[in-house]
């Protein structure tokens, strides 16, 4: 029973990434419409869409008690506020790069963002890393090196998607609720804003939705559930496997997207690229293995042996 809740939840969790990868082929979809404006459309539908699944599946009673309980606490209150702005200019981000052919470099800020939420987590929360972390860290650093001066520019999208998605990881360690409940609080926190950009757009004309092309209109509708269905079955896969397990999975997605990026939107992808992006791979196959039981089993027995040796 226990093996197949398992097999269940890896799929739920692969199946999840495996949305997540194929996304920017919605984004290219929407790429006549400006990146802000899919922002904001993606932020407002996203709360009607969660809306309809919380009384759907019955969780309406929970995001009224955990609405009033941030309410009433400044700390999380303030929280929230973070994790919405950051998921928000994350989300822009993104859109933007894909729309303007930099998939390639969008995959790159999802392959080092665990690497950038250990260090977030070393800065921020104090936390000790272990010597294949650090040694993770070093060559994906190299990797970002080798990137920046084969573009002559510093890799400022993939840097910043990983910083702030990594920044919203940290403000979400402060708000534990259901993770449903948790896309309706973000985006409830910023659909006013979204709401007021979108009036000014249709005020001043500049608007596509509503501006009679019923498939930009489906699509923009749409992006509520491109965004919270990934989700959703995130979080049941998440419920039924090991986080190790999970951390392996993640890379789904951005291999995917580099994928697209390659071969289907026709981006460039040098060997200086090849050479980058292995350094990376290299750094997030120890990092994974570092994080599994067999390698703190064998950490323990090591600090076991110095202590013997002492």
């Amino acid at each position: 029973m226990i093996k197949n809740e398992q097999q269940l939840g890896v799929f739920y969790a692969a199946f999840s990434y495996f949305l997540w990868g194929i996304l920017p082929i919605y984004w290219k979809l929407l790429g006549h419409v400006k990146a802000h404006e899919i922002l904001a459309n993606r932020i407002f539908w996203s709360f009607i869409f969660m809306l309809a699944v919380l009384l759907l599946t019955n969780k309406w009673k929970a995001f009224t008690v955990t609405v009033r309980a941030l309410t009433a606490n400044k700390k999380q209150f303030m929280a929230l506020g973070a994790a919405s702005l950051l998921i928000s200019v994350n989300w822009f981000l993104y859109i933007w790069a894909v729309n303007h052919g930099q998939i390639i470099e969008t995959s790159l800020g999802y392959y080092i963002n665990p690497i950038v939420s250990v260090l977030l987590g070393m800065i921020v929360l104090k936390e000790r890393l272990s010597i294949a972390q650090y040694f993770s860290f070093l060559l994906a650093f190299v990797g970002v090196l080798i990137l920046t001066l084969s573009y002559g520019r510093f890799p400022w999208i993939a840097i910043m998607l990983a910083l702030t998605f990594g920044l919203y990881g940290l403000a979400k360690k402060l708000i534990i609720v259901d993770s449903a409940i948790g896309l309706t609080l973000e985006t409830m926190a910023v659909t006013p804003l979204a709401l007021i950009y979108s009036g000014y757009l249709i005020i001043r004309g500049e608007s596509a939705f509503l501006n009679g092309s019923l498939p930009t209109d489906f699509l923009l509708i749409g992006a509520g559930a491109a965004t919270a269905i990934p989700l959703f079955y995130f979080a049941k896969g998440a419920q039924k496997i090991p986080l190790s397990m999970l951390g392996f999975i993640q890379y789904i997605a951005p291999t995917i997207t580099l994928i697209l990026g390659i071969f289907v939107y026709g981006e460039q992808f040098t060997k200086l690229h090849l050479l980058s992006f292995t350094f990376i791979w290299a750094a997030l196959t120890i990092y994974s293995v570092s994080r599994t039981k067999l390698a703190a089993a064998l950490e323990l027995k090591l600090k076991r042996g110095k202590g013997m040796e002492v």
